[in-house]
């Protein structure tokens, strides 16, 4: 124990929260932003997150535009199997509602998803426990994840967890990511950033996507000049200029 000793300085001294940083080919995911977890009104377990998908449908935006793909998930069990949801709704029953095919398993409709953005059911907190995705990621030269959704002590930082776990760089914009109660997602955050990924503002965030896309308009518009100037350069008289199979 630290014996009463602030908790930054303890963090500092240990040397926990150093950066991961940016990859240069990020993928967003977007973590269960069903109506199971963003309508209290419907939904015991849910939270008010209006704010959290606001700036997640402005990351939507950014990576799309940067050419980043984006991934969404929902937690989802069979009604009619019993055994479908394991053990985890011992720790909290209210998980059986979000049954296959049910209202709140449906994407809020205030999130932006696309109809080619890919929609991933699990079962268990971390997006990639018991799905494809990291094949999905490996597949598509992916080095960082951006993690957004729900709920920052649950989901969301198993996600993380996982993700660095599996090779890729975990960036959690803060105001992209939200909890039930204050309590519980400001500790998450604090124990993300210090040992599992960077979590940084919502403005940082979209900066990066924002240079990313004009990295990938330059590099465009240099191989559009190289075609242009291969195309108009003069050939040597009696030279022929080769055919491109």
């Amino acid at each position: 124990m630290s014996g009463g000793a602030d908790k930054r300085t303890v963090y500092e001294r240990a040397r926990l929260g150093e950066r991961v940083g940016y990859g240069e080919h990020p993928a967003l995911l977007v973590v269960d932003l069903q109506v199971g977890f963003t309508a209290p009104e419907l939904s015991p377990v849910a939270g008010e997150l209006g704010a959290v998908i606001a700036a997640a449908n402005r990351l939507l935006g950014a990576a799309r535009a940067a050419g980043a793909p984006a991934y969404f998930t929902v937690i989802a069990y069979d009604p009619q199997c019993p055994d479908d949801a394991g053990l985890w709704p011992r720790k909290g029953p209210y998980l059986r509602t979000l049954t296959v095919g049910g209202d709140l398993v449906r994407l809020d409709p205030r999130v932006e998803r696309h109809p080619s953005d890919l929609l991933l059911v699990k079962k268990y907190a971390s997006a990639f426990f018991g799905t494809h995705l990291a094949a999905l990621l490996a597949a598509r030269g992916i080095d960082t994840v951006m993690v957004t959704g729900c709920t920052t002590s649950g989901c969301v930082r198993a996600t993380v967890v996982d993700a660095l776990g599996y090779g890729f760089r975990p960036i959690v914009p803060r105001e992209a990511v939200g909890d039930r109660a204050d309590e519980p997602h400001e500790a998450s955050l604090f124990d993300i950033d210090a040992k599992y990924g960077d979590v940084v503002s919502l403005e940082e965030a979209l900066a990066y996507l924002a240079r990313l896309r004009s990295v990938g308009r330059a590099a465009g518009d240099a191989a559009a000049r190289g075609r242009v100037g291969e195309a108009a350069a003069p050939t040597a008289p009696g030279v022929k200029r080769a055919s491109k199979s």
